[in-house]
């Protein structure tokens, strides 16, 4: 593992991050439970409230936690920007996102004005909170990397998105569906896709995988350009989709462009690494790269068969790509964590990275988690199947909480012994 640039001593408390990785699951099996409540034929419209629910349930609660989870961690840790009274606001705003994603679900499953009103509010407070102080933390940052501009893309696209999905909310409180309503909400996914999630996703790989896979760096032109270009195609789409749909698909093929190659890219640096040892987090890493691929070009067909296959595109590149690179990263960053924090407190004699999660147990979530998405893709055409895919989607997700809870219980029984070292004269 390459730690250079690393500024170790800025990390934030272990539990400012823990708590959305550990949270994060459970809302992954909540969307599971949501699936089998559900009817598949409207699950097939991404209108419908099911699949609002549904989907908000894993973007929201899995995606949303899981990367600014690691935002805490990371901005710190890469860019020596500490996050201001970090513990404090991180524990706000996962007490609001968390019960104002519950209040969301049950708000618009049931029609509960008081709670989707309640919904808006908390969900919009505590994303702000927290997008907000980290936009903050970023002003500070002295010597802008490629990871860093990533960053600081996705949180602007973040809190874009935000803005937008309070207003939707809005709408849904009051029953004043405008008739901006859908092209507004046409943004929200493409933008929370490609601007929140994707940008990050880009932007943390540049050093991720260095650090952790010993891959090749990127190239200059990669870590200069790709994010400003994926960018300002991302404004040029909204600008189309607004005023001038019939020529949005130039401005899709542009982003599509640098996603594949993206995509493309990761594929070959697994292939070129310095040492080739495979595990899960690859495997999930590979398959995010296909899922990817598959989901960027039917993104541009769906153009051409009037947002037919738009719930597909969802599949493919919401869980075959975001969700597959979010589980991948947490195998990698919850051992480091529980490691390193062990480490920096004067523990020596405490199992490695590597071992403190159990590897067959690992694949086995991931050989469930394919089937699960796989069989939502082919549910599109059998709709039986949705309903076993959404039990193999329950059992991964907690096999995952079971096995990003491993490390955590080493951290909790480490810390109930002496330490090997006095530390405290190096604090």
């Amino acid at each position: 593992m390459e730690l250079t640039g690393l500024s170790i001593d800025q990390a934030p408390p272990i539990a400012a991050p823990l708590r959305f990785f550990l949270t994060a699951p459970l809302f992954g099996v909540l969307a599971g439970v949501l699936i089998l409540m559900s009817d598949a034929s409207v699950l097939i419209s991404r209108y419908s409230i099911d699949s609002i629910i549904v989907t908000h349930a894993i973007t929201i609660g899995f995606f949303a936690f899981i990367m600014l989870g690691s935002l805490t961690q990371m901005l710190p840790v890469l860019a020596s920007a500490k996050i201001v009274r970090v513990k404090g606001v991180t524990l706000v705003s996962y007490i609001l996102l968390s019960v104002g994603l519950l209040c969301m679900i049950l708000g618009l499953k049931f029609d509960i004005k008081l709670f989707i009103t309640l919904a808006y509010l908390m969900l919009g407070s505590g994303f702000l909170i927290l997008i907000l102080s980290i936009l903050y933390a970023i002003k500070g940052v002295s010597h802008f990397t490629a990871t860093i501009r990533g960053m600081l893309a996705s949180m602007i696209f973040a809190l874009m998105i935000v803005l937008i999905g309070t207003v939707l909310l809005y709408e849904y409180s009051n029953n004043s569906i405008s008739e901006y309503h859908y092209i507004l909400a046409n943004i929200h996914s493409a933008w929370a896709i490609f601007g929140f999630s994707g940008l990050l996703i880009i932007g943390v790989a540049f050093q991720v995988l260095p650090m952790f896979y010993v891959a090749p760096k990127f190239k200059q032109f990669c870590k200069r350009r790709v994010v400003f270009l994926i960018s300002i195609g991302l404004v040029i789409w909204l600008f189309l989709n607004i005023y001038a749909e019939e020529y949005a698909l130039y401005a899709k093929l542009w982003i599509v462009t640098f996603f594949w190659a993206f995509a493309t890219t990761v594929w070959l640096k697994f292939n070129r690494r310095k040492r080739p040892i495979s595990d899960v987090t690859v495997l999930y890493w590979r398959a995010a790269s296909i899922f990817l691929t598959l989901g960027s070009f039917l993104w541009i067909f769906d153009e051409f068969f009037k947002h037919e296959y738009i719930v597909m595109v969802a599949i493919l590149i919401g869980g075959g790509f975001i969700l597959s690179i979010m589980i991948g990263m947490i195998y990698k960053i919850v051992p480091f964590l529980v490691w390193f924090h062990l480490n920096a407190m004067g523990y020596m004699s405490i199992p490695t990275i590597n071992e403190m999660i159990d590897k067959d147990l690992a694949k086995i979530q991931f050989v469930i988690m394919m089937l699960s998405l796989v069989g939502f893709v082919f549910a599109f055409y059998m709709p039986k199947i949705l309903m076993p895919s959404a039990v193999y989607f329950i059992i991964s997700m907690l096999l995952l909480e079971y096995n990003i809870l491993a490390p955590v219980f080493i951290y909790k029984n480490t810390k109930k012994r002496e330490p090997d070292f006095d530390m405290s004269a190096f604090s």
